[in-house]
Order: structure tokens, then sequence, then C-alpha cells
């Protein structure tokens, strides 16, 4: 099966096209437009700025996935296009294109949401028959900080969220604290990497919901600890040894966090697999640190993290998950042509 995907839902154009049979992925092209250096100067991204890149961009990126994977349109069996969440302009690009290719050239088109991409990223980077039944996924990204429970494909328990700030966002809003600019999750990490090791401020930070019953994420109070502390003696701005151990001390916090509620999690669901997914999945000291506690804790479980090119917003992630939505229709409804209605078939709901 080949499968044209589409990724719109915030400053990356990205399109791949992907061959599947009978589960085993090859990744033919994976296109990625980025517009970081845009909206880097906002502090952030901008939706009607984003829209615009994105409406220049799309076809020559979808051009370019169909001529790096060395295929036609006619070669294609469906397109995949993220649906949402996201920045409506920006959607609005990726779903009208994907729309309309799918009506000039009478192919499938089906939507999917932004998160399920994520997650489906491991089905790419890893072994099929490694990803066992149930899964649970720690679900880390800019707008999204989420403990997931599968029982089977596609099908999703929410069992612990962030009541606040998600994840990524909190690594934001601390770098726009430090003055490290935009994107702020790689910025953090750099600074965190570079501390020394010698506490010179003796910061110490909360642990936020560390201890709490349940499986929940709150980082806003992290946040504003970074911001009091910063506050207090702005002078230490000044000062890089200050940055990195404030960095360092801030990621070791969210990690923390992150890797308790998950493990604890996992003892009480006792998953087979256990799955890193989001953009804050490329934070290297998170997959190291998860890795490790799953080894030392879950001596059943398997711990899979998908590659730092798949960990990014991408297209490659929405194929996928888009085969296994297509394969799930196919199976239980026999849809055909879909073509013909699409805005059934598509489930396009913004």
């Amino acid at each position: 099966m080949l499968i044209l995907g589409l990724e719109t839902s915030c400053d990356e154009t990205a399109a791949s096209v992907l061959e599947v049979e009978n589960d085993q992925v090859m990744v033919l092209s994976n296109i990625v437009s980025s517009q970081i250096t845009l909206h880097a100067k906002w502090g952030g991204v901008v939706p009607n700025l984003a829209a615009r890149e994105h409406l220049k961009n799309i076809l020559p990126v979808i051009e370019t996935a169909l001529k790096k994977a060395g295929k036609k349109p006619e070669n294609l069996d469906l397109i995949a296009v993220t649906n949402g969440p996201g920045l409506i302009p920006a959607l609005l690009v990726g779903t009208t294109t994907a729309k309309t290719l799918s009506y000039l050239w009478r192919v499938p088109l089906i939507g999917i949401h932004h998160i399920e991409g994520h997650i489906y990223a491991n089905f790419i980077s890893n072994k099929i028959d490694k990803l066992k039944f149930p899964i649970l996924g720690l679900i880390v990204s800019g707008g999204h900080t989420q403990l997931i429970l599968m029982q089977k494909h596609l099908s999703y328990e929410i069992i612990g969220e962030t009541v606040d700030d998600a994840v990524g966002e909190a690594f934001d809003k601390v770098a726009r604290i430090l003055s490290l600019g935009y994107p702020g999750g790689p910025a953090v990490a750099k600074f965190a990497d570079a501390f020394s090791g010698e506490k010179k401020f003796q910061i110490t930070l909360p642990r936020p919901m560390l201890k709490s019953a349940n499986f929940n994420f709150s980082f806003s109070g992290l946040k504003t600890a970074v911001l009091y502390a910063t506050k207090k003696n702005p002078e230490n701005l000044k000062d890089h040894n200050y940055i990195s151990e404030m960095c360092q001390e801030f990621q070791t916090a969210v990690t923390d966090v992150l890797i308790a509620k998950t493990i604890r999690a996992a003892k009480k669901h006792t998953p087979k697999t256990i799955l890193l997914a989001g953009g804050v999945s490329a934070n290297m000291a998170l997959r190291k640190k998860l890795e490790l506690s799953v080894k030392e804790n879950l001596k059943n479980t398997t711990c899979l993290i998908p590659e730092l090119t798949y960990s990014m917003d991408n297209s490659a992630m929405i194929a996928i998950a888009g085969y296994y939505r297509w394969k799930n229709l196919k199976n239980k409804k026999g849809m055909e042509d879909t073509w013909k209605n699409m805005e059934t078939s598509a489930s396009l709901k913004l």
C-alpha cells in the first residue's frame, strides 16, 4: 500500500510517501520544510504567518516527496492528512490541499489526529513484533502531556494528563524567562547539558504532583518557580553558570515527574510495551532516563522510543497512522472509492 502523508498543524510543512505491506514499513521519502527562522523573532509561532508559508510551500514539498520516492499520483492508494489539533489557519492549508488532491487524483483520503501520528511514529522506528499490547504511551509535546493506555490498535484510554501547562509549553516559557530564544525546548536542553555539576547557586525546584494519588501532571507551578527565582536575582541572567544550573534543575525536575508517573502507571496497568511520543521525546535526557528506569523497574516490559527524525513533527507519522486507520475502516466497513464522498470518509472536523 502506497500512502502520501501531509502535516501542517504548526510550523512545519511536511509530505511523505510510505510503502506498507503486511505492517512492514518503508519510508520512501520524508520531506520537511521548517519555519523556525521565520517565527524565532516573534518568540513563537504566529498562526497566520505559518499559514502563508504552508500555502507557499505545500505543493513544492509534495512534488519533492513524490519525486524522491519515484512515484506518481496514480501510484497512490491513500492520502493521510493531519486534521487537528493544531493552528486552524495552518491546518486548513493542509486539509484543503489534501481534499483537492484526493478529488483530482481520485485517491481515498483520511484525516489523522496529530497525537495519534506521534504515537504511531514508533511503528516506523521499531520492529512491529516488538510493539506488543497492551501499550502505555507517555505523550509529551508542546500542547499535550498524557499517559495513554492502548489495549489494541486505535484504542485509547487517557489515564493521566496535565492539569495546566503541557511539558513542551513549560520548556518554552522557561526559555523565555531565561531569554534563551525560540524554540525553547532545545535551548533549555543545550544549557542543561552544559551544566558543570557544581551547584554554585544551589537551585532547587519542586517536583509538582510527584506523590499525588493519580497519574496527572502539573508544570505551571514549576515554571513559576523559575520565574520567581530569576526575578529575585535578575543579575543572574548575565551569568552563564546560573542559566546552565537552572536549566539542568528544571529539566531534571520535569523528567523526574514524567518518569515516576509512567513507572507507577505501568506497575498498576502492567503493559507489555512503553512508548515515548511527541516533540519533547527528542529530549535526550528524557529518552535515556526512561529507558534506564524501565529496564530497572519493569523487567517484562519493553521500552520503545522513535528515532529523532520521527520524534519531531513530520508527515511519515501521519502516513503510518493513516495506514492503520484505513486498514481498520476497510476491515469493518468495507469503505471503497472514498473520493466520491470525501466529507464523510476523511472525517475532517476542524
